[in-house]
């Protein structure tokens, strides 16, 4: 069975081709494209918006290029989503989640809805740019839309002409009741937000419906199924994890954020989850996401952009082998401290917060870079622990899947930091977890999680860190006795 899985980032985007069938599962990649932020000026300052006119033609020309396929699937980041009227029209181009238009917005909200209640009803992290602030921060033109969709589910309506919010997804909206597995109508009304704007829930894995006739015409693809996978990104990755079964497991989807967890049974509510500033997403088969939005690889990819921006454009592989002859932990920051947010000069803000902390700031890009990856790793360790210590369960292992498991330096350090195992790989995950939900939904015999995870072990190249040394814990304190972790 052959299928395409349409994977969109918040950098790049990719169709995949995937064959799945006799213990084979095969991943193609057919075409690739960039995503990323416009700048749009406008009478009250520019807004950063998606492009995402441009990402439905890549993805009908990804699609046409496939050749014959049994399904397409859709997944991509979180958050983020067009509004339609009453006539199904897209209201302009969504904004992206890294524009400042939700500053402040969350302090409102909390005057009619203290935080805890919103983490006792949607269990979800508390972050700035989270569906409901932006929707509120929308004002008055919320009054002329009728539906909002997220981005895997408006390309999906383009597609197939059928409305719908997929579950994975739809849990990250802070709008979504986690233990009732609803729309939250009445928090989303004393927010100010139209529960009508709320579309019917999906099945990851439900058939969204076929192409519409136009573009089967089109595209030479009669009756072609479109089908929800875990549309948002991570639940689709976590699928992918190639997890033992049996095995305490943490999972890294490492990208342009890093989405550090377990998976679980049921969702943790307690005010050390609520402290700890975790979330409970939504997964495959009725699972939870219980993780923590760490900033990831942006840094290093913003950083990489400043450099060359000022005619000085630096080879990743180059840089990473300079930071890996570097001294270990000579520095260290708070990556998810709210000015690593934006795009910007990264190095100069990294300067910038060393010396806040009583830290020489790196001297050499070599340094700069170092102090990324020990930062991230650092990041990733007080995630991994603090998840075991809310919810009570061990870590045996981490698996660092997506774009990250690619960074060497990185899995050695998150094995360091942990002082657990890592296993790398594979790559490709979110596609891979795209593809395998299809497969099943269109009659695969992939009965459950473990049966996929399976077929991951059996088919994808892999790679294993030991953990060494490193003293993490004195790096943690150095930042904890500056203030600037907990």
């Amino acid at each position: 069975m052959r299928l395409a899985a349409v994977d969109l980032g918040a950098t790049s985007g990719r169709v995949m081709a995937g064959t799945v069938g006799r213990g084979r599962l095969d991943l193609e990649e057919v075409r690739r494209f960039p995503n990323g932020g416009v700048r749009v000026a406008g009478a009250t300052g520019a807004t950063l918006h998606w492009d995402v006119l441009g990402l439905y033609r890549e993805l009908l020309v990804g699609l046409g290029d496939a050749g014959e396929v049994a399904g397409v699937g859709i997944d991509s980041w979180a958050v983020d989503y067009g509004l339609l009227d009453a006539d199904g029209r897209l209201l302009g181009n969504p904004v992206h989640y890294r524009d400042s238009r939700t500053d402040g917005v969350a302090e409102s909200v909390h005057r009619a809805i203290p935080p805890s209640e919103l983490f006792a009803v949607t269990g979800l992290q508390e972050l700035p740019f989270n569906t409901l602030y932006q929707l509120v921060s929308e004002g008055a033109r919320l009054a002329a839309a009728e539906k909002m969709l997220l981005i895997p589910d408006l390309l999906g309506y383009w597609l197939t002409g059928s409305v719908g919010a997929e579950r994975t997804n739809a849990s990250t909206t802070q709008l979504y009741d986690v233990r009732q597995q609803t729309w939250a109508d009445d928090l989303a009304e004393r927010a100010g937000i139209p529960a009508r704007l709320l579309p019917p829930l999906r099945e990851p894995g439900q058939r969204i419906g076929t192409l519409l006739p136009e573009l089967a015409e089109e595209l030479g693809k009669p009756e072609l199924p479109v089908v929800a996978v875990g549309s948002h990104d991570t639940a689709s990755a976590v699928v992918a994890v190639p997890a033992e079964p049996g095995t305490n497991f943490a999972y890294i989807s490492s990208g342009t954020w890093s989405l550090v967890g377990l998976e679980l049974d049921e969702p943790q509510l307690g005010a050390a989850a609520l402290a700890a500033n975790f979330t409970n997403e939504t997964g495959v088969d009725g699972k939870i996401r219980f993780l923590r939005n760490v900033m990831g690889l942006w840094v290093l990819t913003e950083t990489l952009r400043t450099w060359s921006a000022h005619g000085a454009p630096a080879d990743l592989a180059t840089v990473l082998a300079e930071a890996a002859a570097a001294p270990a932990l000579a520095a260290v920051v708070d990556l998810d401290a709210p000015e690593f947010l934006p795009p910007g000069d990264m190095p100069a803000r990294i300067t910038a917060a060393c010396r806040r902390s009583g830290q020489r700031p790196p001297e050499s890009r070599g340094e700069l870079v170092r102090c990324i990856v020990d930062s991230l790793a650092l990041a990733y360790r007080r995630a991994v622990r603090q998840a075991a210590a809310v919810t009570g369960r061990p870590v045996d292992v981490v698996h660092v899947v997506g774009g990250g498991a690619r960074n060497e330096l990185l899995c050695r350090l998150t094995a360091d930091a942990c002082g657990v195992p890592v296993v790398a790989g594979p790559v490709e995950a979110a596609a891979l977890g795209n593809v395998l939900v299809q497969a099943r939904a269109l009659g695969a015999d992939l009965p459950d999680l473990a049966a996929m995870r399976r077929l991951i072990r059996e088919t994808q190249p892999l790679r294993r860190y030991a953990p060494g040394g490193g003293n993490w814990a004195a790096a943690e304190a150095r930042l904890s006795r500056a203030g600037v972790v907990a």
